[in-house]
This record gives C-alpha cells, structure tokens and sequence, in this order.
C-alpha cells in the first residue's frame, strides 16, 4: 500500500483535466479504497488488484498521461476486457516494452504503463525492480501513520469544522473554499489546514438571554445590602440634623403639626413648578374628604426671562383674582363691597381672607414657614433681579396692590404636600409620620422630633408640639457611595449627567433616570459583537415582521429619550408572546420588529432595574421609622389577638399543622395582627409606587429584612396613595400656618394680659 500527495501551484485544490478522481469517475473498487481532502492538500491511497504484486507509486497528478491512465482504469473492472489482447493493444504493449519498463504479468493485476519517451519513466524504474516480500515495512506504515495523526487531530480539535472528508469530493476546474456557514464564524478559511497562529478576532456567539441574566444580577440588591444602607442612611440623617452643608440637608419648614381630617374650610393653593401656574382651591369637609377647584395656565415665554420680578409676580397675583372672579363669584362680590369701607386689606375681618399655600418647586433658603429667599432659578426661568428676594413677599405684594383679600400662609415643598395631604385622607386615627415621593425624582419629608433638630433655625416657629416636618433631601444620600451599589452603567449616567457626583441616591430610584439606565445597558449590549440583541438572527420568529432594525435617530440612541414607562410596561407583560412589551420597544425605543427573545432580555434587565429601585427606596423608609423610634410605641389598649397568638391556639388545640398556616393567611388578611393605634402611616405619591407593578411588594421584601424591623415591624407599616401633594397638601400647610398664626395670637394675647396684670399689682406697691 502507498500513497502520493501534491500540493496545487496556486495554494488552492488541484483540479483533473477531462474527469475526477473519484470512484463513480473511473477508479475500480478493488483498486482503489478511498480518497481524503485536507485542505489544499490530496491524499490517494490505491491499491493493486492483486495481492501478490509489489505496491506501486501512484502517478503523479499533474501528469499529462492522467486522461489515458484514469481511461484504462475505468475500463478495468476486475478480469480484463475482451480485446484486451488485439492488434492496438499489442502495440501499446510493445511500445511500453520499448521503453523499458517491466510489463505486467498478468492482466489482472498489471500496473499501468507510462508512455513512451516520457521523462519521469527513469524515476519510476527502480520502483517497479523493488519488491516488498515483507507487509510490514516503513512504505506501508507511512500512510497508515499518517492517516492517525490525521485522525488524532481531528479528534482534538472537535469544535473545529471537519477538514477532512471521509468520501471523494468533487472539485471543479476553479478554485475551492470551504461551504460557508452563516452560524458557524469559527470556520478556519486560511490556506493551511493547521494554520500557525489562532484568530486574534474571531467573535464568540454568546446566548442572549444568557447574556441579560450576567447584565440583571450585576443589579441585585441583596439583604446584606440592605442592612449596610439602612445603617448608614440613620447616619447620615442624624448628621444633617445636627449641621449643615451636609449629604442629607435635613431641611426644617418650620411647620409644626399635620392635619388629622377633622378640618374644615376653604383654602386656595397655587403652584409654580415649571412652565404652567396652577390656581386651586381646597374645600375641606372635616371627614377626610375635600372638593377641588382648578385652573392651569402657560406661563409666557418672556415672563419666564423678564427684566424684574414684578412683571412675573404680577401676572401671577392676576390669574389668582380671574381664577376667584370665575370659581367663587359671590365671595368675591362680597369682597368687593367690602373693599369699598376699607382702604387696606388688612382692614378685613379674618374670616373673609383665603389662606393661601405657596407651592415653589425651585431651591429656596427658607427662614420660616412662609418667608424663603431665592437661591436659584431652573426649568428655564431667569430673572437675576429675584435672586435673593423673599418669593412668599414678591406675591403677597402683587396681591395686595390689587387689593384681594388672600394672605400667602405658607411656601410649600411638594414632598411636605404630599405629607400633609396623606395626613388628612388617612383613614384611622393614626398621624402620618411620612410623605415620600417617587416619581421622575424622589425626596421624602417627616415628622421629627424637635429635640433631635439642633442645627440653627432662623425663623420664627410654635414649639407647644415638640415636632417639626424636616425635608430630607434623600435624593443625595450617600454622594461618596459609600453603601449605594454602582455598577459600570450607573458611572456612564453620572458622568453624562449634568451633576456628576451628587443626587447619586436619585439616580438609582427617580423614574427620571431609570429609563436612561436601562437605554445605556440596551446600547452598550448592541455595540458588543457577540451579543445578538435587536439583530436580523433572532427575529427568524417574529410575528409581525421578517427583520430587526433600528434607525440611527431612534430613540434608543438619544440620551434621556426613554422614559421609564417602559419598565412598567415590561414588568406588567406576561403575556405569551410579551407583544405589549414588543409593541412598547417599537413605540418608545424605535426597534423594528423586535423578537420575543430581544422582548425576554429588555424584560429581564427592566425587572432587575425596577426591583433594585424599590428596595433602595424601602432603605429611606426602614430608615426614617427606626430613627424615629415609632416602632418603639405601642398601645397599651387590649386589641384583637395576634396572628401568633391565634396560630398558638390552634396548635394547642392539637390541629393540624396545615390549620396553622390557614389562620395565618386569615388573620393576615383581617389585619389582626395590629392594631390601629400601632399602625405607622406613610404617604407616597409618584409614578413608580403607584404604575409599576410589585413596587410596594419589593419594598416590603427588603423591610422585613432589616433588624429592628422583622415581619411584625413590618406588618404595622401602612402604605397609602397621597395624590396632589402641590395642591391639596399646600393648601392644608395654610391651614395648619393659619391654626399656628392663632395660637401665636392666643399666645401673644395670653402674655399681654399677664404682663398687664403684673403692672396692675406693682402699682399700688410703687403707690
């Protein structure tokens, strides 16, 4: 046995003129057992027909004789051909004789002739003089060697595409290269079929849902975590309490009580947040309930840029009295012959002046509960010449030159709304100890001892309560993230943001930046070229197009362009298909025609989002009801029995376990396990607590994880909807400025009769 290679001039597989080399072409079975490929290169392994006969090189490929060669094996089929023995024959025997080469001594297992005059019959001579008595030589074992390694190789290497094919190939006059396949770009193309040196760039195709589930635990929000922020979150609150120029500023308002709804009255509100002014008033009906009057307005442009403050003070005090002249015609017609009997306003009698709540959602240095100078102006405004101004003065004094009997009681932060107006709509008897929002930001603002406030005040307060509503500022907990998680996406939206370095605990909770965080993970998983997110391979499935694509002006590449919806939307979809979520991805990111497995991964990433906000933001709520100590308080009255209490019960009574766990879900669900009076009552307002879907429920997850807290804190913990913080809540801060401006009379009322009846008994003494 032996076998020949040779290697094609041009680098590529070498091609036969007029036929291949193949056994269907014309190489006899017994003559030949197979033909390998490897790469460039081809290796013939041929057999005699007979035995007894020494093994014989094959002719060489390029060999211009091979037509006639692979003519005369095609013809041999075993036991020679009839005429094998006429007249041309005989002349071609007689020329191979002549040449002087060896003829064969039979037909059957001769070996084909060169030609005659043909220069390499001297090379083949003494091959055909050499026999090989013994089967076992080094001739022999040289294919069979290397056919092994071949074999070892490729045994090895098994992710590497079969180079070698265990059947005759086809080859064609052209070059040859490799059948492409499109899933597999590991595909060795070099030239060589061991090439030297491994793809330096070869991509690796990476399982997207694989991919989504590394991305959404780098998000993950353990106990531990949990524990560490609520350690530091009472830290950093008790710093700010203490000084200023702090993370957490803890803002006194100098409001020191909340309603309980047993109010009653009518008072105004109005609400400067941005572009449009809101005029309101409130009536409340003194059983937790209240009727709302509004007008919205669009503030002009060059109002918004005016040279003074009067001009945009003035505009504002005239769509106070329009909004009075339209709601509330007959007081203010009452007003007005009033007016005419008395030359300033503060000649009208208290009973006919509207109390009005000052909503100011730009940064002011407030001194009191309705004076707050100017810091700076945002959203567009810029007027210098009110920079430093008292707001609540600027307004007042653009009322009162139109002569309308409303005082401005208070200026309000929307957070302390939304305190104050979940304060008056709760249910029960219990005081609300907390008001947070989160929405496209997020702050909270409580009830606070006035013992633990001992950083200097500037303003004028009643301390008869022993409280006062502090502003937390959360939003900048933590800035040096000492404890907050930071993950590679949350470092590219604070370095994009226009404040690097601070509010960092609102950048991980506010719906203002989940939607930027979830659009920089989609961005940077589409940039990877191992990722297959948003591409024409995983959209073989869709249902509603063929491919995937995305605009270069889509949204998903604008920064701040995708709104956190989105996460609400995919948390809510469970749909088989997810095509509300797909349709969603379409709408808000530009993609078309997502895949489901495009939709599963955007689904699993938003959850991981979602989730880490809601546990974050359970860390400033665990946080305020530990450093309040309100867990601490119990009701010494007797209430209904426990759920422990009632599952002991049971067990004494040797039910069941099973009963236990039924009592369990009964008693959880008839809230007997707490009392009224032991229920902590917060109010939240924002889009995340109140669309996206399990929010409060994750938020709970990570309460009864805190120490201190537990299942039982927990479950003494209520959470209610506060809505229209600006509105309700400002008016219900003038009323509570107005309770406090009455006591301040009472009191001042009270000192002066004891200082005259202190005069009184020292004159007869001086007398």
């Amino acid at each position: 046995m032996c076998f020949w290679i040779e290697k094609s001039p041009t680098g590529a597989a070498p091609s036969f003129p007029n036929r291949g080399i193949s056994e269907e072409q014309g190489f006899p079975a017994k003559a030949f057992s197979r033909t390998f490929t490897c790469g460039t290169f081809v290796v013939v392994l041929n057999r005699s027909a007979s035995q007894e006969l020494p093994l014989q090189p094959s002719w060489p490929i390029n060999s211009p004789l091979l037509p006639k060669i692979t003519s005369s094996i095609g013809k041999a089929k075993g036991d020679p051909p009839a005429n094998f023995n006429s007249k041309a024959k005989r002349k071609k025997r007689k020329k191979i004789l002549a040449s002087g080469l060896d003829p064969p001594t039979s037909p059957s297992s001769s070996t084909l002739p060169a030609p005659p005059n043909f220069n390499e019959a001297d090379l083949l001579k003494p091959s055909h003089q050499v026999s090989s008595p013994n089967p076992i030589s080094l001739v022999n074992l040289a294919p069979i060697t290397f056919l092994v390694l071949v074999l070892i190789v490729q045994f090895l290497f098994t992710d590497t595409p079969p180079l070698y094919s265990r059947s005759p190939q086809p080859y064609s006059p052209t070059s040859y290269s490799p059948r492409a396949n499109v899933f597999d770009q590991g595909t060795c193309e070099s030239p060589h079929p061991f090439p030297t040196e491994a793809p330096t760039s070869r991509p690796h195709k990476m399982s997207l849902l694989a991919e989504s589930k590394r991305v959404a635990a780098e998000f993950e929000y353990t106990d531990e975590d949990v524990q560490r922020g609520v350690t530091e979150f009472i830290a950093q609150m008790n710093e700010g309490l203490e000084k200023n120029a702090t993370n957490m500023s803890q803002i006194p308002t100098y409001v020191t009580g909340v309603p309980n709804g047993t109010e009653k009255g009518l008072y105004l509100a109005v609400d400067l947040g941005g572009t449009n002014f809101r005029v309101c008033s409130i009536q409340l009906h003194g059983n937790t309930t209240f009727s709302l009057t509004q007008s919205k307005v669009a503030i002009p442009r060059e109002l918004m840029l005016a040279k003074t403050a009067s001009d945009l003070f003035s505009f504002l005090a005239k769509q106070i009295e329009l909004f009075l002249k339209t709601h509330h015609e007959e007081h203010f017609e009452a007003h007005i012959r009033r007016r005419n009997t008395v030359s300033t306003p503060e000649g009208f009698r208290d009973e006919h002046i509207f109390r009005l709540g000052f909503t100011f959602s730009f940064p002011v240095h407030q001194i009191g509960i309705n004076r707050g100078t100017l810091i700076r102006w945002t959203k567009g405004f810029d007027i210098a010449d009110a920079i430093g101004q008292d707001v609540c003065e600027l307004l007042q004094k653009e009322i009162d030159i139109l002569r309308l009997p409303v005082k401005v009681a208070a200026l309000v932060n929307d957070t302390v709304g939304t305190l104050m107006a979940r304060a008056y709509t709760s249910p029960g008897k219990t005081q609300t100890l907390l008001g947070a929002i989160f929405g496209t930001g997020t702050n909270g603002a409580y009830v606070e001892k006035l013992s633990k406030l001992t950083k200097p005040m500037e303003g004028d307060f009643d301390n008869t309560t022993g409280e006062m509503v502090v502003n937390t500022e959360w939003g900048s907990f933590d800035n040096g993230l000492k404890v907050l998680p930071s993950t590679i996406y949350d470092q590219i939206l604070d370095k994009d943001s226009v404040n690097p370095g601070i509010q960092m605990f609102e950048k991980r909770v506010s719906g203002m930046f989940l939607g930027e965080i979830l659009r920089i993970i989609l961005v940077q998983m589409i940039k990877d070229p191992a990722i297959a997110l948003f591409r024409d391979n995983t959209s073989a499935d869709n249902d509603f197009h063929s491919t995937t694509t995305i605009d270069e002006t889509a949204p998903l590449y604008q920064q701040w362009a995708v709104d956190s919806s989105i996460l609400s939307i995919a948390e809510a979809d469970q749909s088989v298909g997810l095509s509300a979520l797909r349709q969603e991805l379409e709408k808000s990111l530009g993609v078309s025609a997502p895949s489901l497995e495009d939709a599963q991964t955007v689904k699993e990433i938003a959850h991981a989002i979602g989730k880490r906000a809601a546990r974050l933001a359970a860390v400033a709520i665990g946080g305020i009801v530990l450093q309040t100590g309100r867990l601490d308080v119990k009701s010494a009255a007797p209430g209904p029995k426990s759920t422990a209490s009632i599952v002991e019960d049971v067990k004494n009574l040797k039910i069941a376990d099973a009963a236990s766990a039924t009592v369990n879900k009964l008693a959880d669900a008839a809230g007997l396990s707490v009392n009224e009076e032991d229920i902590i009552d917060i109010g939240v307002d924002g889009s995340l607590v109140e669309f996206y879907p399990g929010f409060e429920d994750y938020m709970r997850e990570a309460l009864r994880a805190m120490e201190g807290i537990g299942a039982a804190g927990e479950k003494r913990i209520r959470i209610g909807i506060a809505r229209d913080g600006s509105g309700v809540g400002a008016a219900l801060i003038a009323l509570v400025a107005a309770k406090m401006e009455k006591q301040q009379e009472q009191d001042y009322i009270g000192d002066l009769r004891s200082a005259l009846g202190s005069a009184k008994e020292e004159a007869p003494l001086r007398e």
